[in-house]
């Protein structure tokens, strides 16, 4: 009997932090939502939802207004917000050109934020983790108070999950880099650390924030110096064994290319990149930010060099894009970093390539948009990622912050007694 009740009890609580999560999710995607609504998204019982978002509430991750019929007959429902400030995250992104890190609240709510901009070329682990840790010290000095969950970083390279192991980054000159090990160091923080490619952490933020919200099968195609992808299949990323997947930048293309930095020949990267894109306006290729502006403002102006070079960028796109489709069967491209900038100049280029060269069934199927959010995506998704255990297992999360807060509130007095 004992052995019964315990075996009970156990499905018991699974089931409660199941719900607990379903809830947690629903509210960091879709932002406040009414009781009502959250039965009926959940499939949770009324009863179920009043006490599970008292536990929530007094946790200190929603809040809830009062009774507003919101404007819709019937007995009014209460309004359930996540609260930022109830849970932080810490987001890092490390670009070729530049650096950024930001507080994100639950729900997604960027609390602060701060980018800058760093010269093109090879920076070692220790100079660049040590530059973030200066814009970190920034954000932490401008909210004191807080701690955040975790530490999620987006980078410009092949990443092993596992343990933040950057075997690869080409543009940044790295290969078998720690670069979460070395984080852990300079950060000084007990939060866990979780590192993952940027391609991969645009299409999570698109498909939860951006242009693909909703969306169940995704590739994120995103160009600056270098070119990475991101693949979402029935909702959820795919990323490979071990994290190693969607590097559509070194897919080989044309085999009297140009010679890539990753070592081979005809990379994808090598025809559609911003190196590639300014070489062919006659601009100085290795140029920062500042140039693909200008060159962005001489293409909307009508300048026939800037849009030829557009025209030649787009063929590229459409050709290697043409093969992913066929391979990959998304019922959506977004197109992230520089690739959404110039989306609006080489739309009918990637999809005459897309006409001319995929198979007729996934073509009809597949749109190509831009994303959304820019090149902020990477960084949207670092915090998604970093926000990952929390959604998954509120409970634990809740519990945890009031072992802390206990030992907070003990050691002052052994202080004293000592």
């Amino acid at each position: 009997m004992t052995i019964a009740r315990d075996e009970i009890g156990q499905r018991s609580e699974t089931v409660r932090r199941a719900n607990l999560s379903a809830i947690v999710r629903e509210l960091h995607g879709q932002g406040p939502l009414t009781r009502s609504e959250l039965v009926a998204r959940t499939g949770l019982t009324r009863s179920a939802i009043r006490g599970l978002i008292g536990e929530l509430a007094v946790g200190g991750l929603v809040t809830e207004s009062p009774a507003a019929s919101l404007g819709m007959p019937g007995r009014p429902s209460p309004l359930v917000c996540p609260d930022p400030e109830g849970a932080v995250v810490l987001a890092l992104d490390i670009e070729v050109d530049s650096l950024a890190a930001a507080v994100v609240g639950l729900g997604g709510e960027v609390l602060d934020h701060i980018r800058v901009d760093r010269p093109r070329g090879h920076s070692s682990v220790e100079q660049i983790a040590d530059d973030l840790g200066q814009l970190v010290g920034v954000l932490r000095a401008r909210r004191s108070g807080w701690s955040e969950i975790a530490i999620g970083v987006a980078v410009v390279g092949v990443v092993r999950r596992a343990d933040g192991l950057v075997s690869m980054a080409p543009n940044l000159g790295w290969t078998d880099v720690p670069l979460g090990a070395r984080l852990e160091r300079v950060l000084g923080s007990e939060a866990p650390i979780h590192v993952a490619n940027e391609a991969d952490l645009g299409a999570l933020a698109e498909v939860r924030r951006g242009a693909a919200r909703g969306a169940e099968h995704v590739l994120f195609v995103s160009g600056e110096v270098g070119v990475g992808g991101g693949l979402i299949v029935e909702g959820q990323p795919f990323t490979g064994v071990a994290g190693y997947g969607g590097e559509i930048g070194h897919m080989p293309i044309n085999p009297a290319g140009l010679s890539c930095r990753c070592g081979s020949v005809g990379c994808w990267e090598t025809e559609v990149g911003a190196v590639s894109l300014l070489r062919r306006a006659g601009r100085p290729p290795h140029s920062g930010r500042a140039e693909i502006d200008g060159f962005l403002r001489d293409a909307e102006a009508g300048s026939p060099t800037a849009l030829r070079a557009l025209a030649e960028t787009g063929r590229w796109l459409g050709i290697g894009l043409a093969g992913l489709v066929n391979v990959l069967d998304p019922r959506l491209v977004v197109f992230g970093g520089l690739f959404g900038r110039i989306h609006p100049f080489v739309a009918e280029t990637v999809d005459a390539e897309l006409d001319r060269r995929a198979l007729a069934a996934p073509r009809r199927l597949v749109r190509v948009v831009a994303g959304s959010l820019g090149a902020e995506a990477p960084l949207r998704g670092a915090a998604e990622l970093a926000f990952e255990p929390l959604l998954a297992d509120p409970a634990m999360w809740m519990r945890r912050r009031d072992v802390e807060s206990s030992r907070d509130a003990v050691l002052p007095l052994r202080r004293v007694v000592a």
